[in-house]
This record gives C-alpha cells, sequence and structure tokens, in this order.
C-alpha cells in the first residue's frame, strides 16, 4: 500500500516563512532571502516526508502568501493598478506580488491590496479580477 497526502504546511517547522515575510515586508532582509527561507522550507518538508515513508509527496503546494494570487500571477491576470509597482526596474516581481496580497505605500504609490474572500469557510484568499480590468492572461514561463 502506498501513502499519499494532499498538502503540507508550508510556514516551516518554526514559522520561519510567517517571521521572513515580514522581515522582508519591513525592508529587514532583501528578496534573496525570503526566497532562500522558502527553498529550505520546501526542502525540509520533502525531506521530512520521505523521513515517514510517505511514498507520494505533492509538489507546488508552497506559497509565500497565497495559492490563488499565485496562480492569478502565473497566467498575468494583474489588474492595471498594480503595474505601477513594476515602473521601478529596482522593483521585484516579489513587490508586485505582496502589493496585490498587502497593498503598495512606498515610493509615492498608494495602492490598494486586492479584495479577499472566503472560500468553503476556509482561510480568505484574494477574490478574482472582473473581466475587463486586466489585460489578456498569459501563461509566465517557469525561470
Amino acid at each position: 500500500m502506498q501513502t499519499h497526502n494532499l498538502g503540507y504546511p508550508r510556514i516551516g517547522n518554526h514559522r520561519e516563512l510567517k517571521r521572513a515575510c515580514e522581515q522582508y515586508w519591513s525592508g529587514k532582509i532583501p528578496a534573496a532571502e525570503l526566497i532562500e527561507t522558502g527553498t529550505n522550507i520546501r526542502r525540509q518538508n520533502r525531506e521530512l516526508q520521505q523521513e515517514m515513508g510517505i511514498d507520494l509527496i505533492p509538489s507546488n503546494d508552497f506559497s509565500f502568501y497565497d495559492q490563488v494570487l499565485d496562480m492569478k500571477l502565473a497566467v498575468g491576470s494583474i489588474s492595471a493598478r498594480y503595474q505601477s509597482v513594476m515602473a521601478d526596474s529596482k522593483r521585484t516581481e516579489l513587490d508586485l506580488y505582496f502589493a496585490m496580497a498587502r497593498g503598495y505605500q512606498k515610493a509615492g504609490l498608494d495602492i490598494t491590496a486586492m479584495e479577499m474572500t472566503k472560500w468553503f469557510e476556509r482561510q480568505p484568499s484574494l477574490r478574482g479580477i472582473a473581466a475587463g480590468q486586466c489585460p489578456a492572461y498569459r501563461l509566465k514561463p517557469l525561470t
């Protein structure tokens, strides 16, 4: 008999992701350090599940903030109000990602976050964009 689970908590054994995100948001760590934290959590989660004898380990179950937001960025569903975040070449896609999730109030910009909604009485997720409010969808190539 094979064992399988449907996902694994993404926050880290000691809430490392929460701390790293908060430090990134406050400017205390660079994007590279946040990404490294995420990479380490994914590796640790995979290794622990292997050690526990899980045969079918889920993949792509990690998110820095919200899986719905991850999909929106993957297909290019970005409302025009967030385009100004990327106008400055010093900003990263993580800045765009978190601007959509939490809003962006820096460098003279005051952009509100996306509206949240509850799905199936679970943790709130970011709501979709109404038709006509975003550019044509496109699949972002993997890097």
